[in-house]
């Protein structure tokens, strides 16, 4: 057997191997889909450089990914936003890196999830480094990078058996998280609860939620029993209420002095978070008291008919067609308001 016939074999075995294994994880009912990582966000910060005041930024955490519709919002703006939110973080770094290190004073919407907003200033701690990571990579990607991203959004898009996150979801296709998900002997299990990936993500970082945690009750009661995980662990750790409304308001005071527009929302929430969002940061003490002294035109769910009955599937966020009316809602409510204008009709 010569060279060639040995090349010619190796590459028709490798192709049999990952067409195998790509057909075997489409038959357990993986799709192809993007990855939420620093390369998407960084991509979505760039263009905050070449806005004008009629754009709109997003910022805050997983409620605004995913409640927020990028195709609602143009529609009813005339703009599609940028969509810089984060899961899991608190939105003052990325606000305080806009302020500081842009000229931009369009409107930025920022989103109020309360164990979060209020969480801390510590630089070290997950909520705010997770996203100050992302700011990070922005300023300091190499061109490198940035190419193999290009590279690797259509094969993305195409192979299953790419599925993985800088989110380590339990159904991530990576070999760490394989061998981790093999049971041996008596190996200890993590204390955190599985978590399954449960939103779609696009290249413009607009989200919506898995048609399976809309309707799959035993699936949304995974995600239930991650939340009450992370309630569990936030009661060890008390809000810093003064310290971060003191950071944003300094920041907001600087972003209105040059003609910034800030408009503040609280995103719904329902069942036993909802409950244990009132009871251990109640509305008075934390969301009026922000509003109170931030001066910016703000919107609470609760107080519009079309918002306070909402139901969360998973508690936390809004199904992909519940996200859709909400953001036409919300985005006329706010046009009819003044606090926004429509671009197409000025």
């Amino acid at each position: 057997m010569n060279l060639k016939q040995t090349l010619l074999i190796a590459i028709a075995l490798s192709f049999i191997a990952i067409g195998s294994w790509e057909t075997y994880w489409r038959s357990q009912g993986y799709y192809p889909g993007l990855e939420d990582d620093k390369d998407l966000w960084a991509n979505q910060r760039a263009k905050v450089e070449n806005t004008t005041k009629d754009d709109f930024v997003l910022l805050g955490s997983s409620r605004v990914l995913f409640d927020f519709q990028l195709n609602q919002w143009e529609a009813e703006t005339g703009k599609r936003p940028i969509q810089l939110a984060s899961a899991g973080t608190t939105p003052l770094p990325a606000f305080h890196d806009i302020v500081e290190n842009t000229n931009y004073k369009g409107t930025i919407i920022v989103g109020v999830t309360p164990g979060l907003f209020f969480s801390t200033t510590y630089p070290l701690a997950m909520f705010w480094d997770r996203v100050q990571t992302r700011i990070d990579y922005y300023y300091n990607r190499t061109y490198a990078q940035r190419l193999n991203h290009k590279i690797s959004i259509p094969l993305q898009n195409n192979f299953v058996f790419l599925t993985s996150d800088e989110e380590d979801w339990v159904d991530d296709l990576n070999l760490k998280t394989l061998v981790n998900n093999i049971k041996i002997g008596n190996r200890v299990a993590s204390p955190m609860p599985e978590f399954y990936r449960f939103q779609d993500i696009y290249a413009d970082r607009n989200v919506e939620m898995k048609y399976k945690a809309a309707t799959d009750t035993a699936f949304a009661n995974t995600i239930k029993k991650v939340w009450g995980f992370y309630g569990k662990q936030a009661q060890a750790h008390p809000p810093e209420k003064d310290a971060t409304t003191a950071f944003f308001l300094k920041d907001l005071k600087k972003f209105k002095a040059r003609g910034g527009n800030v408009i503040l929302v609280r995103c719904p929430s329902s069942g036993g978070l909802r409950v244990g969002e009132s009871i251990g940061l109640p509305r008075a003490d934390f969301w009026d008291a922000l509003v109170s002294q931030a001066k910016v035109p703000s919107y609470h769910f609760e107080d519009y008919e079309q918002f306070k009955n909402l139901e969360c599937p998973e508690w936390s966020h809004l199904s992909a067609e519940d996200a859709r009316k909400f953001t036409t809602e919300l985005a006329k409510i706010m046009l009819n308001d003044g606090v926004i204008t429509n671009s197409k009709t000025n």
